[in-house]
C-alpha cells in the first residue's frame, strides 16, 4: 500500500511563552522488509530559534527544537509519502513460555532491537500483579498464540472511551476502568506479557480508517494510533498485534517508531517558559494513494 499521510498538531498557550524546548517523533520510520519512506517534511510555526534532526537509541525520528522568542501558540505539520508492505503471516514457529525464556537468556545483546530492553518494568507499564493474573489467562502453546488471545480479549472485555483516561494513564489504572483508547490498551498487552515473561513494546503510528459504505471520508478524523510489538523467540522474531482492533497488524498500520512504552515515542515532550495551561488538537490523514496501471 502506498499512502500520503498528513498531520497537525496545535497549541495555544493561556499565557504567552518566553521560551521553550521541545523534542517531537511524528516522522514515520523506513524498516527494513516492512515499510519504505519516500519522502517527509515537518515545519514549525513559528519557526524555532534552533533545530536538529537525530535518530534516537531505538532508531525513531527525533527533531529536536527551541524558541527564544515569545509566542502564544505553535503549529506542527508533518507529511510523507509512505510506502508499507508487510510479510504474509507464516506458520506459528514461536516456543512456548518457558522455552521463550530459555531463548531470551540465550540472546547476548543489548542493541535497540534485542528483547532485554522489553521485559522489566516501564513508566506506563508497570508488572501489576492484576493484569499479569488476566494475562495468564491467555497462555497457551506458543508466544504467538498467547499474545493474539490477549489481544483479542482486550479487544472484547475493553470499552473504548476518548474521555476516559489521558496520556499519562498508567496500564494499572486503565486495566481498573477496563476502559481507555489505544495507548491504554497497548499499555495493558504490553504489562500482561511482560507479567508473563514475554518481551513487549509500544508501537507509535498511524492506522488508515475505512468510512462506513457511502459516507464520505472525513478530512483530519484520523489520529495517531498505537499497539504492540511482541518478541515471539529466535525464529519468529518480533511480531505485531493491535488490540484497540482485535488484529495483527497490516498493511493499513504505519509506523512512527517503537518503544518500552509511550513516553518513548510521544508526539511531543519539552519544556515552556510561560504560566497557565494549553489547549491542544490533533489532526491525521492517511490517504490511500491510487497506483497509476502501466
Amino acid at each position: 500500500m502506498l499512502y500520503d499521510i498528513r498531520l497537525h498538531l496545535s497549541y495555544d498557550y493561556d499565557a504567552a511563552a518566553g521560551g521553550g524546548r521541545h523534542q517531537v517523533r511524528v516522522l514515520p520510520s523506513t524498516i527494513s522488509g516492512v515499510q519504505r519512506v519516500i519522502a517527509a517534511s515537518l515545519s514549525f510555526t513559528p519557526a524555532p530559534g534552533e533545530r536538529s534532526d537525530f535518530s534516537d537509541f531505538f532508531g525513531n525520528s527525533v527533531t529536536s527544537i527551541a524558541f527564544r522568542d515569545v509566542h502564544d501558540a505553535l503549529d506542527i505539520r508533518m507529511s510523507a509519502r509512505v510506502s508499507v508492505s508487510r510479510p504474509e503471516i507464516g506458520l506459528d514457529v514461536s516456543p512456548d513460555i518457558r522455552r521463550l525464556r530459555e531463548e531470551v537468556d540465550a540472546v547476548r545483546s543489548l542493541s535497540p532491537d534485542t528483547p532485554h530492553h522489553f521485559l522489566a518494568a516501564s513508566d506506563h507499564a508497570g508488572i501489576d500483579a492484576d493484569i499479569t493474573a488476566y494475562a495468564r489467562g491467555s497462555a497457551s502453546s506458543s508466544a504467538v498464540s498467547t499474545a493474539m488471545d490477549l489481544c483479542n480479549r482486550i479487544h472484547h472485555d475493553f470499552t473504548y472511551d476518548g474521555e476516559a483516561t489521558t496520556v499519562r494513564t498508567r496500564a494499572s489504572d486503565a486495566f481498573g476502568l477496563k476502559r481507555g483508547v489505544c495507548q491504554d490498551f497497548s499499555h495493558i498487552m504490553i504489562a500482561g506479557l511482560r507479567g508473563l515473561g514475554i518481551p513487549a513494546g509500544y508501537v507509535s503510528g498511524f492506522l488508515r480508517t475505512i468510512p462506513p459504505k457511502g459516507k464520505p471520508r472525513l478530512e483530519g478524523a484520523d489520529a495517531m494510533h498505537a499497539w504492540v510489538k511482541v518478541w515471539c523467540g529466535r525464529d519468529a522474531g518480533w511480531q505485531e498485534f493491535d488490540p484497540t482492533n482485535g488484529m495483527r497488524a497490516s498493511n493499513d498500520h504505519i509506523t512512527v517508531g517503537y518503544g518500552r512504552d509511550y513516553s518513548d515515542v510521544a508526539p511531543i515532550v519539552g519544556v515552556l517558559k510561560t504560566t497557565g495551561g494549553q489547549v491542544g488538537e490533533q489532526a491525521v490523514d492517511v490517504i490511500p494513494v491510487a497506483l497509476e496501471k502501466a
